[in-house]
């Protein structure tokens, strides 16, 4: 199949429309997920046995069972509980969820890499356990995990694909579409997977600035 530039260009506005698609629910799934994580990993530093291992067990449940089965028990779900929301909200929902588990991993790593005599100086210096978190663990902990979070980032953007399963129409799935029609995929495959590389490596370089940033403020 040989490539034709005048359907190419065609299929330009529909793929920038469902590109905007892909785009909203990485920037909102991916910043739920960082935040939603955060928390996370709090409760499974915790020192009461009662509330870190139903929270361990939570996380080990949505780590090991596949991002499109949740997806499908939100989408299936939700309607019998009462709330019925578009198949855009679930797929943001069930995206950030999937990835708060792995970014409580992350933050968790981070958290344990800051020594012990830290949180120790700080207990003795008469820090409350808020203060010791805000002003001792975090600023030395987040830094360190920043490219780790990235990763998750762009792997989330990856996996936005999968929301067409709920009948989400993103940028993948409206290639396919277009293929349909016109019975030719070249173009269309081609063009998405340039955007997403192109959108990977534009997404990657605010989050090295921002790591190179928070290097440098003291802490």
């Amino acid at each position: 199949m040989t490539w034709d530039w005048s359907y190419a260009w065609s299929c330009l506005p529909l793929l920038w429309q469902a590109g905007l698609i892909t785009v909203l629910a990485t920037v909102i799934g991916g910043a739920l997920a960082a935040v939603g994580g955060l928390p996370w990993a709090v409760l499974l530093r915790s020192d009461h046995a009662w509330v870190r291992r139903p929270a361990d067990a939570v996380l080990q449940v949505v780590r090991n069972t596949p991002l499109l089965v949740q997806l499908y028990l939100l989408y299936y779900g939700l309607p019998h509980l009462g709330w019925s929301p578009s198949p855009l909200v679930i797929g943001i929902a069930g995206l950030a969820l999937h990835y708060a588990a792995y970014a409580a991993e992350v933050y968790r790593a981070g958290f344990s890499a800051v020594p012990a005599g830290q949180t120790e100086a700080a207990r003795v210096l008469g820090l409350s356990r808020w203060q010791r978190f805000r002003h001792v663990l975090v600023p030395q902990a987040i830094p360190p995990v920043l490219p780790a979070l990235g990763n998750l980032v762009v792997a989330l953007f990856k996996d936005t694909p999968v929301l067409s399963a709920i009948t989400v129409i993103e940028l993948l799935t409206r290639a396919k579409l277009l293929g349909a029609e016109s019975f030719r995929y070249l173009e269309p495959m081609t063009l998405v997977g340039v955007w997403f590389l192109i959108a990977s490596l534009v997404a990657a370089w605010p989050l090295t600035r921002l790591e190179h940033r928070l290097r440098r403020i003291p802490t």
